[in-house]
Parts: C-alpha cells; sequence; structure tokens
C-alpha cells in the first residue's frame, strides 16, 4: 500500500498556478465546418525532430467532440494586448467566433488576426490522462510576429517585461 497522501484539487491548482505559463487559444472547425477554439494554457513542445507540440483539453470542454473527430488543429499564441481574446475564449454559451477576425490556415484550422504565433498542427496521437484528453500534434505550419506576450501566473494575466 503506498504511504503517498494526495493533494486536493485546491491545493493543485494553487501549486500548478505558481508556473507561469504564456496563453493560447486552441482551434478547430467542425465536420461542418463550423471554428470552435477555447483559451489554453496547457500547452507545450515536445520534440524538435519531429516537431511535436501538445496541448490538453478537459473532458467538460464543449468542443472536445470537435477537437477529437479533427485530423488538425490550431494554436494561436496571443500576445499581451490580447486579454480580452483570452476571456472570450473562456465564457461559455456564445459564438466566440461571431464578429471576430479570423481566417482558415492551409490545413483550414482557424487562425486569428494578431496573434504571436500561429500554429498548424497534425494530430498524431490522443490520450486519455484522467479528466483530460492529451493532444500531441506535429508543427505542419507556423507564422510567427514580433512582440511580447500574455503571460498567467496565479490566476491571473500578467505582461513580461522583454525590454532587458
Amino acid at each position: 500500500m503506498s504511504s503517498e497522501v494526495g493533494v486536493t484539487s485546491a491545493e493543485f491548482r494553487r501549486a500548478c498556478g505558481r508556473f507561469a505559463t504564456g496563453v493560447t487559444i486552441a482551434s478547430v472547425l467542425d465536420a461542418q465546418g463550423t471554428p470552435h477554439g477555447l483559451t489554453v494554457s496547457s500547452f507545450t513542445s515536445v520534440s524538435l525532430d519531429p516537431p511535436l507540440i501538445l496541448i490538453c483539453l478537459g473532458h467538460r470542454v464543449s468542443a472536445i467532440d470537435a477537437f477529437r473527430s479533427s485530423a488538425h488543429f490550431g494554436i494561436n499564441v496571443l500576445a499581451e494586448d490580447q486579454r480580452d481574446l483570452a476571456e472570450r475564449f473562456t465564457r461559455k454559451g456564445q459564438d466566440r467566433f461571431d464578429g471576430l477576425e479570423w481566417r482558415r490556415g492551409k490545413t483550414g484550422v482557424p487562425i486569428l488576426a494578431g496573434v504571436l504565433a500561429a500554429i498548424e498542427c497534425a494530430v498524431r496521437q490522443r490520450f486519455t490522462a484522467g479528466d483530460h484528453d492529451v493532444f500531441v500534434g506535429q508543427m505542419v505550419r507556423a507564422r510567427v510576429a514580433a512582440g511580447a506576450p500574455l503571460i498567467h501566473l496565479a490566476g491571473r494575466y500578467r505582461r513580461l517585461d522583454v525590454s532587458r
């Protein structure tokens, strides 16, 4: 029997919240061509060769089925002045793309205007880990722009001083 003591959900969130992350919007088109997206901070690089990244999406995310059935997904890395987009894509019960400037990437995934990086990925692996699905994507296209990123730390959006 294990002598390890588990942590509560609140302790888990508080501890993980001490790790500063960039803020992204993961995006996908469903089978009808409707765009879906959500704010995601669980994004990381995995491998240079091949170029792999991963995102983690909760099982209760409204667009989870669209991500599960798509061969491609997008990652939009937000700039420091795009906090409104981050907040918009956390809200439930609305069309997050309504009135928003976006385009289809070469793979068809929704790419948002003004982001620091627009990444298109082909799904290479998907597996369940606890109450989330982990999507491993191979980067097939990327566009980057200059600027400072939007950061999330301890439950708040922050700015990174890149002037030094």
